[in-house]
């Protein structure tokens, strides 16, 4: 199997991304359909962070962070590096060093299906990740791999160039060509919950504000004082 480094992407208008991951991840994915997220088991290992930004995808063998250093050079300010592993690993492929030399090209953070370590560290630099799991356990370099071709990383489909947004909610990616439509979508739902934040903090119910007395009629839910003796 031929192995790549690929150094040219399409990358998404960047006014698009910042309007996606001011909406964040909740409210995008809702826009979206109910698509691109990645699996629950991808966790951000920090608190109150959110980025956007385009994919830069990593292939790496298990265990083997060669492709991870390989992928530093193709990477552009505003990025967000994507790795994922040919086979299940919670090996800790990142940690601080390769932190600091991504941040020196600008790259806004990571997601990995994998295991990161370090994280003390990665904090104190400010330098966001989403993993599958925090390990100490070392990596090799040694294995060929690929970057920027589309992978699979918790279930979900990215292509070289995705947009990505990640926040404490979870990480969604999606096609470049999809950005400007779900943009709007969501700029639309803000505006809609901004609405209802304002009715439901002056005292009215959901059941009301979204109609749901004749379902829960429908459905066969009594209200009662007490349950019946």
């Amino acid at each position: 199997m031929p192995h790549y480094v690929v150094r040219s992407i399409d990358r998404a208008d960047p006014d698009v991304i910042a309007a996606l991951r001011t909406a964040g991840v909740a409210t995008t994915h809702e826009a979206a359909g109910r698509t691109g997220l990645l699996g629950p088991e991808i966790q951000a290992r920090q608190a109150g962070t959110a980025i956007g930004g385009s994919a830069v995808t990593v292939s790496c063998h298990p265990g083997d962070n060669l492709m991870i250093h390989a992928a530093v050079e193709v990477c552009r300010p505003g990025d967000v590096l994507v790795v994922t592993t040919t086979s299940p690993s919670t090996d800790g492929m990142f940690g601080e060093l390769l932190a600091t030399s991504l941040a020196a090209r600008g790259v806004l953070g990571l997601v990995i299906d994998a295991g990161v370590r370090d994280v003390a560290e990665l904090r104190g630099l400010g330098f966001p990740v989403w993993s599958r799991a925090v390990h100490a356990q070392g990596t090799v370099k040694a294995s060929p791999g690929s970057v920027n071709v589309p992978v699979v990383a918790a279930g979900q489909l990215v292509r070289p160039g995705d947009i990505v947004v990640a926040d404490d909610d979870g990480v969604l990616v999606l096609p470049i060509a999809a950005g400007g439509t779900v943009a709007e979508a969501a700029a639309e739902r803000l505006a809609n919950e901004s609405a209802k934040r304002e009715r439901l903090a002056a005292g009215v119910l959901g059941v009301d504000l979204y109609g749901l007395r004749p379902l829960l009629e429908e459905l066969g839910v009594r209200y009662v004082d007490r349950l019946p003796g």
